[in-house]
């Protein structure tokens, strides 16, 4: 969802401003002046719509301030020599108070997609290991996240990663901590649900010698270890609340006090946290703390699951069929054409981590120079066809003609079933379930439905 921070010193224009963006679906922060809003993270933003006479500093002084989130200009006076010299100083644009509401709307909409549809290069990674590579994919939605690391990057602001498990979230934060300031300094990666949580406070803050029983040296905690560089905190949703307190501690004073002293030390830290939960919705049944929630969506980073990425998901494939060739020496596999297909239609659950096991399943199990789906070992996704179809459960050996024969057989009792699923529950169901039900891409249910004329319902729920 889009940050949007509105800079107006008059109340009311900024308030009826905010409502009408809030029931746009945009986040709006407010600010009184530029001085009261250079004390707001302003890389955090997507958009600035600020008034050109501000008590003090003109608004136009956080264009320089804000760079490169986009500062859009409000003006009474709708003359063209204050537009023109906000525009060479370089606002994005101006609009003339008062405003239509409709034009407005449709000037910061034309602004936020120019700005998601300018290309970022996938950032250049080095693993734990110590090898480089390179973040896979160039999907719409994987160059927002190419372009939302590169400005963020810099900024040294705290970064919430969203995502389900397996899309990626400590490929985003090396990649953001090595394009920021503290590349030389250390990242430490914590999985917050990897360790028991007795421990977790020791682990994350350190302990004194006889601090508890077992304590029989001090140690020092991981957020100390990453004093002067970044900490990066998987799955913090799993984090007790405890250890949320004294997090909460580290984020606002910087300070941190080991288990079993008096004593504080103050540190310095990027924090980038990653989750797949809703941490919004667990804060409302007290499982996380809101003011923490609301100290690390400083910056946010959604990663797109692998199944709404069908145009990346062959290309991924490909490299980490060469990677796992080389790892067990066997150069030479390929895809079989039903093996491509099946992969690229297939929703993965587990997204890049599950790709990854199948085609290492496929590398291990192939017999010959091709894989084929059934060393892949995914798990049917569509209806089998009904007994009375006469086709049979496994591929043929050999016989082409049979097997086509066959193979139309099936793709007639599936495109009957197809066709029957999508009418029955196209009202109750967006296409994303739609498709995840059938076991196919949203591509791939497009395609089938020019084929078969059904049209998309209009009255169909969005996801979410």
């Amino acid at each position: 969802m889009p940050r949007i921070l509105i800079v107006e010193d008059e109340a009311i224009i900024r308030s009826a401003l905010k409502r009408l963006l809030e029931r746009h679906d945009y986040t709006v922060s407010e600010a009184g002046s530029a001085e009261e809003a250079s004390q707001l993270e302003l890389a955090g933003f997507d958009l600035i719509i600020s008034d050109l006479r501000l008590p003090g500093e003109p608004g136009t002084s956080l264009i320089t301030a804000a760079a490169p989130v986009p500062v859009l200009i409000m003006t009474s006076y709708a003359s063209m020599r204050s537009a023109v010299e906000a525009l060479k100083q370089g606002a994005v644009d101006y609009v003339a108070k008062p405003f239509d509401h409709a034009e407005l709307l449709e000037t910061v909409e034309r602004i936020l997609h120019k700005q998601s549809m300018q290309q970022s290069p996938p950032p250049d990674i080095t693993d734990a290991g110590g090898s480089r590579q390179t973040m896979i994919g160039n999907c719409v939605a994987m160059q927002k996240v190419y372009t939302r690391i590169s400005k963020t990057a810099p900024a040294d602001v705290t970064v919430l990663i969203l995502g389900e498990s397996g899309t990626g979230k400590e490929l985003v934060a090396r990649a953001i901590h090595q394009q920021s300031k503290r590349a030389k300094a250390p990242l430490i990666c914590v999985n917050c649900a990897a360790i028991p949580e007795t421990l977790i406070e020791s682990e994350l803050f350190g302990h004194e010698k006889g601090a508890f029983t077992g304590a029989s040296a001090a140690r020092t905690g991981l957020v100390e270890a990453a004093d002067g560089g970044t900490l990066f905190l998987d799955e913090i949703g799993e984090l007790p609340l405890d250890a949320q307190a004294r997090l909460l501690r580290v984020l606002q004073e910087g300070e941190i006090r080991k288990i079993g002293s008096v004593e504080t030390r103050h540190v310095n830290v990027r924090l980038i946290a990653a989750t797949h939960r809703d941490l919004r919705a667990l804060s409302k049944t007290g499982e996380f703390r809101l003011d923490l929630y609301y100290r690390l969506n400083v910056m946010q980073i959604e990663l797109p699951p692998l199944r709404e990425r069908e145009d990346d998901v062959l290309e991924i494939a490909d490299i980490l069929l060469d990677k796992a060739c080389k790892r067990h020496e066997r150069t030479g596999l390929r895809l079989s054409r039903a093996a491509r297909q099946d992969l690229r239609d297939y929703p993965w659950p587990g997204n890049v981590r599950e790709l990854e096991n199948a085609l290492e399943r496929g590398v291990i199990l192939a017999e010959g120079h091709l894989i084929h789906p059934d060393d892949l070992g995914l798990a049917p996704t569509t209806p089998r066809p009904h007994p009375s179809s006469g086709a049979s459960s496994t591929p043929a050996a050999s016989g082409g003609g049979d097997k086509s024969a066959e193979e139309n057989e099936d793709d007639l009792s599936l495109e009957d079933y197809f066709q029957h699923f999508v009418l029955e529950h196209q009202d109750q169901m967006s296409e994303t379930e739609l498709a995840q039900k059938l076991g196919i891409s949203r591509k791939n249910l497009w395609e089938r439905r020019q084929r078969l004329g059904i049209p998309r319902k209009k009255t169909a729920r969005r996801p979410g």
